[in-house]
């Protein structure tokens, strides 16, 4: 049992996190700043989920706020740190850039300081298969060269990377990077494709798929993505010195991709059969006349694709869910939470 700090754990993948993690008996406290990013009352009802437990507890908290974070880890003497928060979204860092440096730089500098003055055994953080822009080759491994982001949130992951990797070396901090590939499931965001998707058609509109459908995703569901952060959680990187004596930095940086891309074309056929199955649309809704094909998007890439075999190697685990199965839950989900009903 540890006592554990998730920033961001009004989010998609935090709040997913926080119940595995007091499930099994952890304390967990939870910090986010709750912005109106997008809609704020699917991050009400995550915090609803959570706040059912009594080895949980929640306080709004920006991370940009340097001197209240100090407090709270001077308060708590945290065990594992496993930092979230962050702002998401590369089409939103062409046109808000600051939130990307205030949530992104500045706020995971101030988690770096915390770590670094209240040590803790584990600091875990999100990166993103954004870092890996528009690289050619393919799987995309950690071995990799990532150095043309092709977006400010993909530079900002990547500055986080390198960040963490400089804390890890001066202070000796254990410290893990994760490489999310692109994550759904439900109760998920609504500025991802499936979920903007459905609100859309939903209303009658047209969906707009980019790159003429010629994308390919790693879409991992959000139960593989939590399963291998619990994972990573659980087994540090070890301190150990090197030839010159010298800390060797206990630091290392994984994918979590479903190792399986999927077209584009075929990810909406796929989320349309299931929105009627699950009755959240009519079955004679006529699709071909509600989406567009369309050229590919600044700061978007082709195709996202996650070498796993670190992560199978050191923690024996790969994500595996298909994507029928994740994108079934998510129907059946939005159906309840939307109270919608199609005959």
């Amino acid at each position: 049992m540890s006592k554990i700090l998730v920033t961001g754990g009004a989010g998609f993948i935090g709040s997913n996190l926080c119940k595995v993690l007091l499930d099994r008996g952890d304390q967990v406290i939870s910090i986010d700043n709750l912005n109106d990013y997008y809609d704020v009352n699917i991050k009400y009802w995550r915090l609803e989920q959570l706040n059912k437990y009594s080895n949980f507890k929640f306080i709004k908290m920006d991370l940009v706020d340097k001197k209240e974070l100090m407090d709270l880890f001077e308060c708590e003497h945290f065990d594992i740190v496993v930092n979230l928060a962050a702002q998401a979204g590369v089409r939103y860092s062409i046109t808000n850039p600051d939130a990307y440096i205030n949530s992104n730089l500045i706020g995971f500098y101030n988690i770096l300081e915390a770590c670094r003055h209240y040590p803790v055994k584990h600091l875990v953080y999100a990166s993103s298969s954004s870092v890996y822009g528009s690289n050619k080759k393919v799987p995309y491994s950690t071995d990799d060269k990532v150095d043309n982001p092709v977006s400010l949130y993909a530079a900002t992951k990547k500055s986080n990377e390198l960040m963490a990797h400089a804390y890890s070396k001066l202070y000796n901090i254990p410290c893990t990077g994760l490489r999310f590939f692109t994550v759904y499931g439900p109760a998920g965001r609504p500025d991802m494709a499936y979920f903007g998707f459905t609100n859309k058609l939903i209303k009658g509109e047209t969906i707009q798929i980019f790159n003429y459908g010629n994308c390919l995703r790693d879409f991992t569901y959000v139960d593989d993505i939590v399963e291998g952060v619990k994972r990573v959680i659980d087994k540090a990187p070890e301190k150990k010195d090197g030839e010159d004596g010298l800390p060797i930095p206990p630091y290392k940086v994984y994918n979590i991709g479903n190792n399986h891309p999927e077209s584009l074309l075929d990810f909406v056929q796929i989320l349309q059969e299931e929105l009627i199955k699950a009755k959240v649309l009519p079955e004679d809704y006529d699709f071909e006349a509600h989406k567009k094909l369309v050229p590919m998007q600044a700061g978007d890439v082709p195709v996202t694709y996650a070498d796993t075999t670190d992560l199978e190697r050191d923690f024996g685990f790969k994500p595996a869910t298909p994507l029928r199965e994740g994108l079934r839950k998510f129907a059946e989900w939005y159906k309840e939470f939307y109270k919608v009903e199609c005959k």
